[in-house]
């Protein structure tokens, strides 16, 4: 059974654990009323993580173009690696999207981002009252797709891992877990 290497590996589940993290404090933090502490610490959280999926997505992105993923196995039908493949290609886009949004959303908004507190990130645009509602729903309606494509995905990985029981669910896990 080929695997996927132990980069690999470790960027998916770390990049899966900071997406399930950030969009549960999101879904937190806009539950909050009122301009609070607790909000704006979690905004800043938020966006922390948001900047951390964003790098890790660039590392990951650049592992796999030198590191492809295994092949499908033989006894695959054709349309499920079709669908496979595209689902795969849709959660990279969003991993991208999403925070890629929520940074333009932020600025538009006028508030710039600074990276744990510290590292202030580029100012990409000025704040922009129109375009500040846009980025908001684009950023919203990209996590809601992502959520649905998460999901779609965990479901695939539990077909192969109980019905299927061809070995792909296994190729993702740490060698620690399988043996």
């Amino acid at each position: 059974m080929q695997r996927y290497t132990t980069t690999t590996i470790l960027l998916h589940w770390l990049i899966a654990a900071l997406i399930v993290a950030t969009f549960l404090l999101g879904l937190t933090m806009v539950d909050i009323h009122g301009l609070t502490p607790t909000k704006l610490k979690y905004f800043s959280w938020h966006k922390w993580l948001g900047v951390t999926v964003l790098g890790l997505a660039c590392l990951r992105m650049l592992w796999r173009l030198k590191n492809p993923a295994p092949a499908y196995p033989a006894g695959m039908p054709r349309w499920e690696q079709v669908s496979a493949h595209a689902l795969h290609s849709l959660l990279y886009v969003l991993i991208f999207a999403v925070p890629i949004s929520g940074y333009c959303y932020s600025l538009a908004a006028g508030v710039p981002v600074v990276y744990l507190g510290v590292l202030p990130l580029p100012v990409l645009m000025a704040p922009n009252p129109e375009l500040k509602p846009l980025l908001k729903l684009a950023h919203y309606v990209l996590n809601m797709i992502l959520l649905g494509g998460v999901g779609l995905h965990v479901l695939a990985a539990f077909k192969h891992l109980f019905i299927d029981r061809d070995g792909v669910f296994k190729r993702i896990l740490p060698r620690s877990i399988i043996n």
